[in-house]
Parts: structure tokens; C-alpha cells; sequence
């Protein structure tokens, strides 16, 4: 499949963060281990092909190693910017975008986080962010280049709300003394396959992959295995 991995090797981009996610993954000893990189292996499974992850501290830099041909294969979150610039298969997963608080900001729900004053941060050039920005109205969300920055910002006392994914911000909540989830979100989205636009072989391979992957319990595992229990997206019409 030389459209797919013209190197010969199937160079996939993933996201890395401090805690694992149905779209983060973590890094021991410099490997990925999360649902992304169980299915990039499943992939390169799937095709014969050597897999080499190669790792992005977030979706942003991701997006653009993959639309310029640096990479082959992602997983990212979707949105009406990126299906400008990188070509989407299906979703293995949907989920929601909400807001971590400080012990500091009283807000309860997404909307009262929405206050002029209220210091909101989010990943930089990410689904994310962007629809953070097209829902607040009161304030504006300032970008940082990692989760870990984030966290950091948060302790410190320098921002008051964290926009990122629900199934994501457990863990951060434990590391920040006082913080919590608010109800509500600000976003519903899929989480899908992707490569580079102009590859319509690669693009049908790896759809069919995934919808495949779907079917035979590869992502139900993937997901289990991180401990997750959102469920597989379906199957595409």
C-alpha cells in the first residue's frame, strides 16, 4: 500500500499527555501506551506494515505533520477546520468537551464559567479550544502547548478553568487540591482515523479498517484495556 505508507513504514502521529485518554496516550520509557497506539498497532497488523509512532505533545502539531506529509495515519478529534486541511475516516469514539475549575472560581456549570474576569485556558490549535472560543461569550480562552502546562497554570494559581476533554480531566482534577468538573458541555464530538488529503486509496484502507475494528471488538478492547467505558461510535452508513 504504498499510498498509505510511502516509506515503507507506517508513520503515525500520536498525542501524548501526562494521563492516558481515549485520545491521549502516555509515554514509558519514550513508547506510547494507550487506545491510539493499540490501534495504530492493530493497523499496521492490518496491512503488514512496520508501525513508528511518532509523538506530538498535542493535536495542533499533530494536524500539521499530517497535512504535510510528515506522517501517514493520526487519530483526532474532528472539526470543520481540520476537514480543510486533513482527510477524515470514521470516529472510533464520541465524547464531549467541558471545563476543569479551580477551588477558586464557584461556576458549577459550563455556562457560569462564561463570566467576564474568569481566566480560561485550553491546548493550543485544537478542536478544543476553537470551540471553546465560538462558545464564550463573556471571556476568552488564552492557549497553552500542553496538558501539562495546563495543570501547571492551575496550582499556580494563573488560570481558573481548563477546557479539554470529560473522559480526560479526571486525573488532572485529582492533581489540582480543590478542583472539579463542571456539568454541561460545550461540545459534543467524534474522534476518528485521518490522513493526508489527495490519498483516496489510504483514506478508503484505513475507513475500512476502522469500521472493521469496530465490528470485531479491536476498539471495545482498546478502550477496556485503558479502562474507559465510552462507547465505540458506530458503525458508518
Amino acid at each position: 500500500m504504498k499510498e498509505l505508507a510511502p516509506t515503507g513504514k507506517l508513520r503515525v502521529a500520536l498525542v501524548f499527555a501526562p494521563s492516558m485518554s481515549a485520545f491521549f496516550v502516555v509515554k514509558e520509557n519514550d513508547k506510547p501506551r494507550g487506545v491510539t497506539a493499540d490501534l495504530a498497532a492493530a493497523l499496521g497488523r492490518k496491512f503488514n506494515l512496520a508501525v513508528e509512532p511518532v509523538l506530538f505533545p498535542n493535536s495542533g502539531q499533530a494536524t500539521d505533520a499530517l497535512e504535510a506529509g510528515n506522517v501517514d495515519v493520526a487519530f483526532m478529534p474532528v472539526d470543520e477546520e481540520r476537514k480543510k486541511r486533513i482527510a477524515f475516516g470514521p470516529n472510533y469514539v464520541l465524547g464531549e468537551s467541558t471545563y476543569m475549575v479551580t477551588a477558586a472560581l464557584p461556576a458549577k456549570t459550563v455556562e457560569e464559567v462564561d463570566r467576564a474576569g474568569v481566566r480560561v485556558i485550553g491546548i493550543a490549535n485544537t478542536t478544543t479550544i476553537r470551540a471553546a472560543t465560538r462558545t464564550l461569550k463573556n471571556t476568552t480562552i488564552a492557549p497553552v502547548t500542553s496538558v501539562g502546562e495546563a495543570v501547571g497554570m492551575l496550582r499556580d494559581g494563573k488560570a481558573d478553568a481548563f477546557a479539554l476533554s470529560r473522559d480526560s480531566l479526571p486525573t488532572y482534577v485529582k492533581q489540582v487540591p480543590g478542583s472539579r468538573m463542571v456539568d454541561g458541555a460545550f461540545q459534543q464530538i467524534g474522534i476518528a482515523i485521518a490522513v493526508g488529503k489527495g490519498k483516496p486509496a489510504a483514506l478508503a484502507a484505513v475507513a475500512a479498517f476502522m469500521d472493521e475494528a469496530k465490528q470485531d471488538g479491536t476498539v471495545r478492547k482498546a478502550l477496556d484495556a485503558a479502562g474507559y467505558e465510552l462507547p465505540v461510535a458506530p458503525l458508518t452508513q
